[in-house]
């Protein structure tokens, strides 16, 4: 028996264009696939604090809802009820160690704000020096202690505008050497 010195090709080999059209065939649907799939960072980043993003949503929820009515002194009772928001997120900066000069400028605007409506508050709800018998016990929209209430609690509705919008760049803005671009 002798070999025979004659190479077979193997019927399923394709060769010639046809290899060719399937090498690119393929490569083209690895790349359509690394393009829709993995080339993006579309995942949240470590540094973006979804705790303090929950703590700051609800914060402005609440801000919202408390004050729509247009009763300056429901709306002050409601704006109690923000300080606990206010100091949650605050603290949650402070343990990330996230806090910036606007942060601070902003939780001081609140403080200042607040004192000024609950003095107004108190002013508002004291009893009226006596009255000239042509008025009208009730308080008039235009009672100026009215009038400085609804000052006093649209001043502090904007100091935690102001707030919130200094917690929450503060909560966006990327570390420095955090790696910011797509993979």
């Amino acid at each position: 028996m002798t070999a025979s010195r004659t190479t077979r090709r193997h019927p399923r080999t394709p060769t010639g264009p046809a290899v060719a059209v399937r090498a690119l065939a393929l490569a083209v649907c690895l790349a359509v696939t690394a393009l829709v799939t993995g080339c993006r960072d579309d995942t949240a980043p470590a540094w973006d604090y979804p705790r303090l993003a929950a703590t700051l949503n609800a914060l402005s929820t609440a801000l919202a809802q408390g004050c729509a009515t247009p009763d300056p002194a429901h709306c002050a009772d409601r704006l109690d009820r923000l300080d606990t928001l206010a100091r949650r997120a605050f603290t949650e900066v402070l343990d990330h160690r996230l806090l910036d000069q606007a942060c601070l400028d902003a939780e001081s605007d609140v403080r200042r704000a607040r004192t000024l409506r609950l003095a107004a508050t108190t002013t508002a709800r004291s009893p009226a020096p006596a009255q000239s018998p042509d008025r009208s016990p009730d308080r008039s929209p235009q009672d100026p202690r009215r009038l400085a209430l609804a000052r006093a609690v649209a001043a502090e509705q904007a100091a935690y505008r102001r707030l919130l919008a200094a917690l929450e760049k503060v909560r966006t803005t990327p570390p420095p050497g955090a790696a910011t671009g797509p993979a």
